[in-house]
């Protein structure tokens, strides 16, 4: 494998997406497009946004559906619908709830009006998961599959260097399995 410790395939902090504790989602949208302009030919697409403390440390992440979710805030007051779903809760019920609490039925206007301005802290999931820069891809595989996660934070001497992003990690296996069939 051309790539055989993370720190040859992960994403330098300094290249990601990173906003502050006090951002709102659209300084997200802002970060992740200056982000997404700066990618070198090839790369796969960033698909979170890195959030900072007052102290510039890595304190959480926005993902996709966490940034989609901001848009409705009552969303805060059913409680988590994935582990609902996961529990066995019907769909039927979900879909009572979802029209009982009248879930993203503005237009989609008014939605984005309104999340252009939800705070980032609101949204963002706390990240503590980490993988060392000099741990293997296979270490790393490990702990994706593990820790069920789309992008573990590399670290070196206890600080943040930069992002392991499952996409990345994927491509390298896929390409070494699509060689072997080869054979």
């Amino acid at each position: 494998m051309e790539h055989s410790v993370v720190r040859d395939l992960m994403v330098p902090l300094d290249e990601y997406a990173v906003v502050s504790i006090d951002a709102t989602l659209a300084d997200a949208v802002r970060a992740l497009d200056e982000a997404q302009a700066r990618l070198p030919e090839g790369r796969q697409p960033h698909r979170a946004v890195l959030v900072t403390d007052h102290n510039g440390t890595i304190v959480g992440k926005i993902g996709q559906l966490a940034f989609l979710k901001g848009l409705e805030p009552k969303y805060n007051m059913m409680g988590e619908f994935d582990r609902m779903s996961r529990a066995g809760v019907s769909d039927e019920l979900m879909s009572t709830m979802r029209n009982h609490f009248q879930l993203f039925e503005d237009p989609i206007n008014d939605i984005c009006e309104r999340g252009a301005t939800v705070p980032v802290r609101d949204v963002m999931h706390p990240v503590k998961e980490s993988v060392a820069e000099s741990a293997t891809l296979t270490e790393a595989l490990h702990h994706f599959v593990v820790w069920q996660q789309l992008s573990l934070l590399v670290t070196a001497g206890g600080k943040v260097t930069g992002l392991l992003r499952l996409s990345d990690l994927f491509e390298v296996f896929a390409k070494r399995i699509g060689t072997l069939g080869d054979r």
